[in-house]
């Protein structure tokens, strides 16, 4: 069955038709064309395709489009504000916190939501956060600096 919705993706109101079992995941690749979120074990487990709804972070995977009627939904292709990386983005550059990358985004966007909720996080508290984002390459230690240099800067610094 097809549904019509509408909804925000990275600040645009998007109206569409979706086929009722089709996940937010296939949603933003295949319709959108916003391939930034990746697809790693479609199972919920590993966070690579991580977004935020209305703020939260979301294994997209998980989620059908047609239940999120007037949500809005933020990818990594929505962090960056004219032309400019977002501080989070920013810093997993140059804390080299980033290495095959595949998991990149779904990192940064649950390290902007856990500043969100917490400023200025301690590194446990970041480790504990980011568990449900799992990363191949690195031990997490370079995510953990990156995330630290920008705790404590002000909202609207985080916010771009």
């Amino acid at each position: 069955m097809t549904y019509s919705i509408e909804l925000n993706v990275n600040g645009f109101p998007i109206r569409s038709n979706v086929e009722g079992p089709q996940t937010l995941l296939s949603f933003l690749r295949d319709q959108l064309n916003l391939t930034g979120t990746k697809c790693g074990c479609n199972r919920g487990d590993c966070g690579a395709c991580t977004v935020l709804i209305d703020g939260q972070p979301v294994n997209s995977c998980l989620v059908l489009t047609v239940e999120l009627e007037g949500k809005e939904i933020t990818t990594i292709e929505g962090l960056a504000k004219d032309d400019k990386l977002h501080p989070v983005q920013q810093a997993f550059i140059e804390y080299h916190a980033v290495q095959c990358g595949f998991c990149t985004p779904g990192l940064i966007l649950t390290s902007v939501a856990l500043l969100g909720e917490n400023p200025n996080p301690g590194a446990d508290e970041i480790r504990a956060y980011l568990e449900g984002n799992l990363c191949r390459c690195t031990g997490y230690t370079k995510i953990v600096q990156a995330i630290q240099a920008v705790a404590g800067r002000s909202p609207q610094v985080l916010e771009g």
